[in-house]
This record gives structure tokens, C-alpha cells and sequence, in this order.
């Protein structure tokens, strides 16, 4: 009996502290110093809605509902956000939790808050859509809104904040959830975004609920080696004020806290120890001009020794998220390293607010929208230009690719600065400039020297691309690309040339059809017979008739049957089908059986397989059998072209340089191995080594094996 009156009064005390802390009379007297008496009085009235809506309702630690919204709104309070992302925050859960309509909210409080609110709000519950497709399609949902109104972001964030302050409440399993969509999503975005005061304190929260333990290590490390060094920061901050000062810059330096997680985060990075990541002791210059912030880069560098080539320009070069300042690391006192950064009064508000920036600077009477704001639409726009037509599930995948925090700037040969994450390749850089630039590239030089596409970019370096005109891109280019645009590009022109080749290959196979069951290709043409035969498949088109058949959905001789005069059926039983001549060339709709690995001059024949296309198959493979009717017949056509693999197996007696003695032999007769396999325990008299070799034809790859064969040791060669 006592539990529930010892919670009972538990819930009374908290409800108690949060009047208090989040009360509407606290966030009034918060919202005096900055908004006028009319504002103030429209945030009221949407907290007495928003109270009325929640009545009634509880959150999981117990307190009354309406106190969560309120909290929120204080949040964003105290980054001094206009009244209507206010009454937003306030009103941010009553359409999803409260039954409330979007029109009802534009009627009692204007458009614009019932936009914010209808943003933020999660879809429905739809019959046969999982909890992991909801949260992707919300997710797409709030960052369309986005796209509208950048304060729909600013809501969530609160929102999101507020929960990871009061996380403990839930379930561990919920927290963890909770967590790590936190670390995935919502920290990157803020810093995307700019906000690096609500980054820092998302990424605290998280990593502290989803590893507790190595939370608290790291934070009461971090704690004794803060208070080991505050003498020393004192002594830092002290003399650099003073230098300043006597040059006739007037500055405050200050020496910033450590970030839990980005200690974490650069131990785990860099195998550090947390002594070594905890030497650099980080200070903030903050200057009235950007002409000072270059000015005291030059006396912190006369006071310290800088560290060479720890020096970034983000002045000049601005961060994708409007960021800008100086970084230097000099030697501080006793061998200590000092990271300084060097920032306007300005530029320091936009690194902590980000795109908030914007409505604070209206509120002051400022101009229009912040570089912070710019950029976020155009990041935006990108990733709906990008990404907008994929499934919800791979939509959030893609923006999570793309949350980079880290940048390079590199050069055109014209002197144009590109920005791209870091890690970026010559591939990025081209598809940056143009995407037929990217289609065509073959190799780049990179600070005039030649170097491979897939080699990472470094800052400063000049990049040109070298283009042919018949290059076009490559699948494997996918495993190194880090730009949104690089990766779209490549996968919508290998889409198009799959089911460009799916086309011809598709017509190909229907005219052979045709051809064998005496029809004459003139039908093709024939509009209402075509007609009549898309109707039966119930498609659109005759490139869509050929693509379904190119790709294996359909077979060409029940396509083909479709085209015979009225009581012909039996024709198609007694006719043979010509095969169909293989040059090579095909591409994408044809691929090569690994099981028997079939190359030109092998009796060849194909199955068609779903999405596949056709399978090549030897004949004597012992998965080329079934009912002919599932297979194509195939024939190598006069003039093939380009290289294949052939699996060859060796067996040898074990001795020492015998590999060195036949891969040599390999290289003589101009084949090339792709792979090699031995097996684990070589201890034996004979041992059996498998390679996969790249040849033109047969009478290539006889020519490697009778190499092979006169190698001393070898006892057999072989094709399985």
C-alpha cells in the first residue's frame, strides 16, 4: 500500500519543480526580455489550448503532459526564436496526440503555427506498415516541411532535445532506441545545420544513455584532468589577452569546455589514450572584425609557436553550414598543444545558432536570410532533387550518408574552389562540376600528377579531370563516391543503360521467336496487332514489352505466340529456335554462370532468370538442364569481344617458388589472374590451387594450361 502513495507524492514534487522550471510564468518572464508585450500574449493563449488539449494526459516519469511542449518552447526561448516557433513548440504534439485537426489550428491561430505543427507531427498508423517504415516516412515528412519552413526543424529539435533530457523515465531498450536514432539523425542534422549548441548537447545525452558506463568514466576522467589544467588555461587565457590587448585588439578569450563525445569519438578515431586527446587545451578568440581575426592570428602566433600544417582558413572558406573562423594549434606552455579559434562577435552567434540565427537577426530589425539559412534550402533541395523519388527506408539511409560533417576544398585548373567531404575523389569533384563531366571521366590528375579515381582528396590540391567520349561510368565507382550527387548520377545512368540494353536484347529475342514460328517481323510494326498483345500483358508500350522480356519477366516464345494467326497455336510446338548470336557486348542484361564459367568457343546455352536477364550456362554444366522450354539457345557470334573467366584448377607438388614459377608462366601467355585460392594446410606432398583467370576465348585459355603443364612439380591442369 505505501508504493503508490510514496509515488503518488513523488509526481506531486515533480510537477511541482517543473511549474516552476517550465511553468507558463516562467517562460513569460524569460520571454520579456526580448518580445513584445503582444507576442508574449499570443504564446500565452496557445499554452492555455495546448493545456486544455492535454488534459488529462501524462508523460511516462508521471507530471502532467502540457509541461513537455513547454519546455520545448523555453528551449527555444532561450535562443530568442520569434513568438509564432514558440507557440509552435507549444502546440507541436496537440494534432498527433489531441485528435485536433490542421484546419481547426489555422483557425484559431494562423496558417503558419498549424504548418509548424502538421511538420513536426508523425504520419498515421497505416494497416501493414511496420513501426521502421513510419518513423522513414515521418522522417521524409518533416524534412519536406523543411523545405517550407526551415522553423519546422528548430520544433523537433526542441522537441527531441527536451525528451533526451528526461530519457530516464523509459525503458532501456526505448532508450537506446531513442539514442541512437539521436546519434544517427537528429546531432548530424544539427550540425548540418549549424547549431552547434543543441549538436553537442544531443550527442552528451545520447552517447551517455547508450553507453552509460563508458559515460561516466570519460566524464569523471575528463573532470580530474579539467581541474589538473584550469592553472594552466588561466595562464593561457591571461597572456593572450593581454598580447592583444597591447596590439589594439580588443577580445575576450575563453577556454571551451570538452565535448564527451567528441573525445569519445576522436579516442576510437585515432587509438588514443585520453591523456593524449585531453593535451590540447581549446580556446575561443571572439574579435569585433573580420580584419581582427587575422590580426590576432598573427600575435597568438608571435606569443605561441604554431604546429605546422594545423592551420584552416574557414573564413575564406566557409563550412557547408555557414560556419567561420580561424583554427590554429600552437605549443603552449610546458609542451602543451593550444587550439585557438578565432571568430567575429557575429560569426561566433551563427556557429552556436546555425540557421536560428536567421529569425534572432529579424527580431533585432536585420535583413534577410543567413548564409546558414541559404545553404540549408539548398542542401535540402539537393537531397529531394537526389533522393526524392527512392522508398522511405533508403530515403533516410541516403540523408544519413550525406549528413557529413567534415569538408576539403579543392580547385578547378581555373582557381574555382569545390567543396566536398572528406574523403571525397576526383569522381566526386567531376560530377561537382557537371554530371556528363563525371559520366565521361577515365583518370584525373591531381596536382598535375595522375593518380587512380578512387584516391581521397586532400586540402588545397588542383584537381583535372581527363574525359573520353565514349567512357561512361562504372558500378564499381559506387564503392568510393561520398557525394549525394555522385552516387545519384552513377545509379540513374547504369538504371538507364540496364534497361537500354534490356530493350535490345528483348527485341533480339522476340524477332528470333518470330522468326522460327514463320511470323513476319512486319507484325512489330503492325500497330493493332501490337496493340492487342500489350493489352494481354497489360502494358504500355512495345519498349516496355521488350524491357520485360530483355530482363526475364517474360519469355520470348510465349510472348511470340501472341503474334500467330487465329488457330496457328500448334506451330510454336513443332518449331526450333535459332540461337542467339553473344558478342560480348551485351552488358548489363547478360551475365556469366560461375558455376561452369562459360567462354567463347564452349556450346553455350541461356536461362532466363528474373531481373537477371539472361544466364549464360556451358552445356555440359550440370545445372544447364530442365525443360528446354526455360532455356534459350545461345551461339557465340563471329566477332566477340572483351576478356572472360575461366576457372582453372592445378595440382602440383609442394615446393618452395612454385607459385612465383606459375603465375610468370600466367603472365607469358598475356592472361591475368582475378583470384587464387589454396587451401589452409599446405603441409602435403601436392597441393591443389584454384585460379580464375581473365582469357579471350578457348584457344586462350589452352594455350595458359599447356604453359602450366610444362612447369616443373605440376602434376595436373584442369578446367572443372
Amino acid at each position: 500500500m505505501e508504493l503508490p502513495v510514496i509515488q503518488r507524492i513523488s509526481t506531486v514534487f515533480r510537477t511541482q519543480r517543473a511549474e516552476r522550471e517550465f511553468g507558463i510564468e516562467s517562460l513569460g518572464r524569460l520571454l520579456e526580455q526580448y518580445l513584445p508585450d503582444e507576442h508574449i500574449e499570443e504564446v500565452r493563449r496557445a499554452a492555455t489550448f495546448a493545456r486544455q488539449m492535454h488534459s488529462g494526459q501524462s508523460r511516462s516519469s508521471g507530471e502532467p503532459y502540457i509541461y513537455h511542449p513547454l519546455a520545448a518552447a523555453r528551449i527555444l526561448a532561450e535562443m530568442r526564436m520569434d513568438h509564432t516557433t514558440l507557440m509552435a513548440a507549444i502546440l507541436h504534439d496537440v494534432i498527433e496526440d489531441t485528435g485536433i485537426s490542421k484546419e481547426s489550428l489555422a483557425l484559431e491561430f494562423g496558417k503558419d503555427v498549424a504548418e509548424l505543427v502538421d511538420g513536426v507531427s508523425k504520419i498515421d498508423k497505416i494497416e501493414g506498415m511496420s513501426r521502421t517504415e513510419r518513423q522513414a516516412e515521418s522522417f521524409r515528412k518533416l524534412l519536406l516541411a523543411m523545405t517550407q519552413d526551415l522553423r519546422v526543424i528548430l520544433v523537433k529539435l526542441a522537441d527531441r532535445m527536451h525528451n533526451m533530457r528526461t530519457l530516464n523515465a523509459m525503458a532501456p531498450d526505448k532508450r537506446r532506441r531513442i539514442a541512437r536514432e539521436t546519434l544517427d539523425i537528429y546531432a548530424p542534422i544539427a550540425q548540418r545545420l549549424g547549431i552547434q549548441a543543441i549538436r553537442t548537447e544531443l550527442e552528451d545525452l545520447a552517447f551517455a544513455n547508450l553507453y552509460p558506463n563508458r559515460y561516466g568514466v570519460l566524464a569523471r576522467a575528463v573532470q580530474g584532468q579539467l581541474g589538473d589544467t584550469k592553472k594552466l588555461i588561466k595562464e593561457v587565457e591571461s597572456r593572450l589577452s593581454t598580447s592583444l590587448r597591447e596590439e589594439g585588439i580588443g577580445a575576450s578569450v575563453v577556454g571551451r569546455d570538452k565535448n564527451i563525445y567528441s573525445i569519445y569519438q576522436k579516442m576510437r578515431k585515432k587509438k588514443l589514450k585520453l591523456l593524449k586527446v585531453m593535451d590540447l587545451l581549446g580556446f575561443r578568440v571572439i574579435v569585433s572584425k573580420v580584419d581582427d581575426c587575422y590580426r590576432a592570428l598573427g600575435v597568438i602566433h608571435h606569443v605561441y609557436k604554431p604546429v605546422p600544417g594545423e592551420f584552416d582558413d574557414h573564413i575564406a572558406n566557409s563550412k557547408a553550414n555557414g560556419y567561420q573562423s580561424l583554427h590554429t594549434t600552437c605549443i603552449g606552455p610546458g609542451g602543451q598543444k593550444v587550439e585557438v579559434q578565432i571568430r567575429t562577435r557575429d560569426m561566433h552567434h551563427i556557429a552556436e545558432s546555425g540557421i536560428a540565427a536567421h529569425w534572432q537577426y529579424k527580431l533585432g530589425g536585420g535583413g534577410g536570410p543567413s548564409a546558414p539559412q541559404l545553404r540549408a534550402r539548398e542542401w535540402l533541395n539537393s537531397l529531394f532533387d537526389t533522393y526524392g523519388g527512392a522508398g522511405a527506408l533508403d530515403f533516410v539511409e541516403n540523408v544519413k550518408v550525406d549528413l557529413f560533417p567534415d569538408e576539403v576544398y579543392v580547385f578547378t585548373p581555373k582557381g574555382e574552389i569545390r567543396r566536398l567531404p572528406k574523403g571525397a575523389t576526383p569522381v566526386d569533384f567531376a560530377y561537382s562540376v557537371h554530371s556528363e563531366l563525371g559520366n565521361r571521366c577515365v583518370a584525373a590528375r591531381v596536382d598535375g600528377h595522375l593518380e587512380p579515381l578512387s584516391t581521397p582528396l586532400k586540402h588545397g590540391q588542383t584537381v583535372q579531370v581527363i574525359t573520353a567520349r565514349h567512357a561512361r561510368p562504372n558500378a564499381a565507382w559506387l564503392n568510393f563516391v561520398k557525394t549525394a550527387k555522385a552516387r545519384s548520377a552513377i545509379r540513374v545512368f547504369l538504371k538507364n543503360q540496364h534497361e537500354d540494353e534490356a530493350i535490345r536484347l528483348g527485341r533480339r529475342l522476340l524477332e528470333i521467336a518470330l522468326r522460327e514460328l514463320h511470323v513476319n517481323l512486319a507484325v512489330l510494326k503492325d500497330e493493332p496487332r501490337c496493340q492487342t498483345v500489350l493489352r494481354a500483358f497489360s502494358l504500355g508500350d512495345m519498349e516496355e514489352l521488350y524491357a520485360s522480356i530483355g530482363t526475364g519477366a517474360r519469355l520470348a516464345p510465349l510472348v511470340a505466340r501472341h503474334y500467330l494467326p487465329d488457330g496457328h497455336a500448334d506451330r510454336a510446338a513443332t518449331s526450333q529456335a535459332a540461337p542467339l548470336a553473344i558478342e560480348g557486348t551485351e552488358g548489363l542484361v547478360l551475365d556469366y554462370a560461375r558455376c561452369c564459367r562459360p567462354i567463347p568457343g564452349d556450346d553455350i546455352r541461356g536461362h532466363v532468370s528474373m531481373g537477371r536477364g539472361i544466364v549464360v550456362h556451358r552445356m555440359d554444366c550440370r545445372h544447364a538442364k530442365g525443360r528446354p522450354q526455360d532455356w534459350v539457345p545461345l551461339t557465340w557470334a563471329d566477332h566477340y569481344q572483351g576478356d572472360y573467366l575461366a576457372e582453372v584448377r592445378m595440382k602440383a607438388l609442394n615446393k618452395r617458388g612454385l607459385l612465383a614459377s606459375v603465375t610468370g608462366e600466367i603472365a607469358q601467355a598475356e592472361a591475368s589472374i582475378e583470384n587464387v585460392q589454396m587451401p589452409e594446410d599446405v603441409g602435403g606432398d601436392v597441393v591443389e590451387t584454384r585460379f580464375i583467370l581473365s582469357v579471350r576465348d578457348r584457344v586462350h585459355l589452352a594455350r595458359v594450361i599447356r604453359r602450366l603443364r610444362r612447369v616443373d612439380s605440376v602434376e595436373r591442369v584442369y578446367r572443372p
